[in-house]
């Protein structure tokens, strides 16, 4: 034995201890030699945190983001330098845009190679910029305490985001005598008293209020307070792109979500509310209809705008009331205020709620399947606490349109419209809530960017569903192009696999739905197959949005010039 060594660990075991030390019980990576010390750690640890391995970075930063999202804590990725690290950017983009905790964690070339363009070198301040809450770079192995420690603290605080972590392969085998740090905590600040006396003036003053919720730092206890605060006040509540399991939306205060499903009337009841009260959400390009909805700098409806990061305060709308406070403190606080006067707001929330009602509505579309249908069938027969994860695209406004979530944390969707998302969040979810029922959602486009982690799904037998509505086109690309070249088809045609097939290349359930007809029954052969599973649903090509076909689109375009 080597007594000069004996207590001393190295910075793989340092890090591998740091995520103990914080609760980590699941890290996902795609492995590479620039980290090999901190996966060796990781086979010490694996009774406590599992290492699931994935295909590419990119979905490994998709599933960490996800789980992020999912449980609130950090979603931890490792990857290697270089391609590895540039693969992961787009989990880090989506987890800065959604507001979601996580750490990703690259290896990194040695110390003594730094700025000489060594195999695979990237300066990761300099390309992450902008695009993460913090980067670092741990040079010296004794400090990883510290900073490991202050990841995991920037990552959950204020508003909550990604952090990223360089670890050059040679601090990683140095061995150290160092210090464990204690477990990261939640730091929330609270609404000043006279801030909430001052929202319930605004809101004795109000003839048409609207509540717009969203953003991160959400959870069970801080949902249930906003209900209660939302029935309480009796006021209409919306939710901000992508963040509708905030709000149960059968309750008659639901007003729908601002974003590329919402309903004619909900914009309507934006630009004439007299008080917007906006809890945790950024007011961002999509929530406020490419910013038409609400006036820059000044809105002209008063405007309460809470949110947990000082910097989002003032930054595109000069609210009449900014409140920095922490979601879950300050729920708590909204819910513990009297009624204000919610009788008054009777008629313009039932007036709201049933335009929200009526969007629900959609036309036949061409062809053999109805996708209104089936999200139709699945909103009346998926368990409540079912999980329902989607990328970008336009099956999505189905989606969004005809599903009604009804608790907490069962929609996982980009709100950096990231295409690709669908499955590995999927897959990540089934493996942190293995009881709960998990369903992807992904067009042809969508699912080819990340459907490779269909084999993580076998190999960890996550039993997700994947629904692949396949209508042979970048659908999105083709209706914008359409609206603005019609006629005029370029770059958008896509050649497909026969998903099903892949599916079970990979040892999953696979199923071919060509009419509404044939969803039901292979759904449910799905669920009794014991497997992962996959239906592609063919659709047909002027099935475009749930409202208007590609012809329609077109003849609009062509009838406008």
């Amino acid at each position: 034995m080597n007594t000069e060594n004996k207590g001393l660990r190295s910075g793989g075991q340092l890090l591998v201890d740091a995520l103990r030390v914080n609760g980590v019980d699941r890290a996902f990576c795609v492995p590479g030699e620039s980290y090999l010390d901190v996966l060796d750690a990781l086979h010490d640890a694996k009774d406590d945190i599992e290492l699931v391995v994935c295909r590419q970075e990119g979905g490994a930063a998709y599933m960490a983001e996800a789980y992020g999202k999912l449980t609130g804590k950090p979603g931890i990725c490792f990857v290697t330098r270089g391609p590895g690290a540039t693969n992961a950017s787009v989990g880090v983009h989506t987890a800065f845009q959604d507001s979601t905790p996580m750490i990703l964690f690259i290896g990194q070339v040695a110390r003594d190679q730094i700025e000489r363009e060594a195999f695979q070198e990237i300066d990761y301040r300099r390309m992450f910029g902008q695009m993460a809450k913090w980067v670092v770079q741990i040079d010296d192995a004794a400090r990883i305490p510290e900073l490991v420690s202050q990841a995991f603290h920037r990552a959950i605080n204020g508003r909550p985001g990604p952090v990223v972590v360089a670890l050059p392969e040679d601090m990683l085998t140095d061995r150290c005598a160092a210090v464990d740090a204690g477990p990261a905590k939640l730091i929330e600040p609270a609404a000043p008293a006279e801030s909430l006396q001052q929202l319930q003036a605004l809101l004795q003053a109000a003839q048409k209020p609207l509540v717009v919720i969203g953003g991160g730092g959400w959870n069970t206890q801080a949902v249930a307070d906003v209900r209660r605060f939302i029935e309480t006040q009796n006021l209409p509540v919306a939710a901000s792109f992508r963040c509708q399991d905030l709000f149960d939306n059968t309750l008659p205060n639901y007003a729908g979500d601002l974003g590329l499903a919402a309903g004619p009337e909900l914009v309507d009841s934006v630009k004439n509310a007299d008080l917007l009260l906006v809890i945790g959400a950024r007011l961002g390009e999509m929530s406020t209809g490419g910013y038409a909805l609400v006036d820059i700098p000044v809105p002209k409806q008063k405007l309460v705008h809470v949110y947990p990061g000082i910097e989002e305060l003032g930054r595109v709308y000069q609210p009449t009331l900014g409140i920095n406070a922490g979601i879950r403190t300050v729920t708590a606080q909204l819910a513990a205020l009297p009624s204000v006067k919610p009788q008054a707001f009777s008629a313009w929330v039932e007036r709201i709620n049933a335009g929200y009602r009526a969007n629900f509505e959609c036309p036949r579309s061409p062809g053999q399947v109805q996708m209104s249908e089936v999200i139709a069938w699945l909103n009346e027969n998926l368990p409540d606490d079912s999980i329902l994860a989607c990328g970008a695209g336009n099956y999505t406004g189905w989606v969004h349109r005809g599903y009604q979530h009804r608790t907490f944390r069962t929609l996982l969707g980009p709100t950096n419209g990231s295409m690709g998302y669908g499955v590995p969040a999927a897959v990540a979810a089934k493996l942190t809530a293995p009881q709960r029922t998990v369903v992807a959602f992904a067009g042809d486009g969508c699912f080819m960017m990340n459907g490779q982690e269909l084999a993580t799904a076998a190999h960890y037998d996550a039993r997700v569903i994947v629904i692949v509505i396949n209508n042979g086109m970048y659908g999105t690309i083709r209706m914008h192009q359409e609206r603005h070249y019609p006629g005029r088809v370029s770059g958008t045609e896509l050649h497909n696999p026969d998903f099903a097939a892949l599916a079970r290349a990979y040892g999953m359930h696979g199923e071919t739905v060509a009419a509404t007809e044939q969803f039901v029954t292979a759904f449910e052969r799905c669920q009794a197959s014991g497997k992962p599973a996959l239906i592609e649903v063919q659709i047909d090509p002027e099935a475009l949005t749930p409202r208007m076909t590609l012809s329609q689109i077109r003849e609009k375009a062509l009838a406008s010039r």
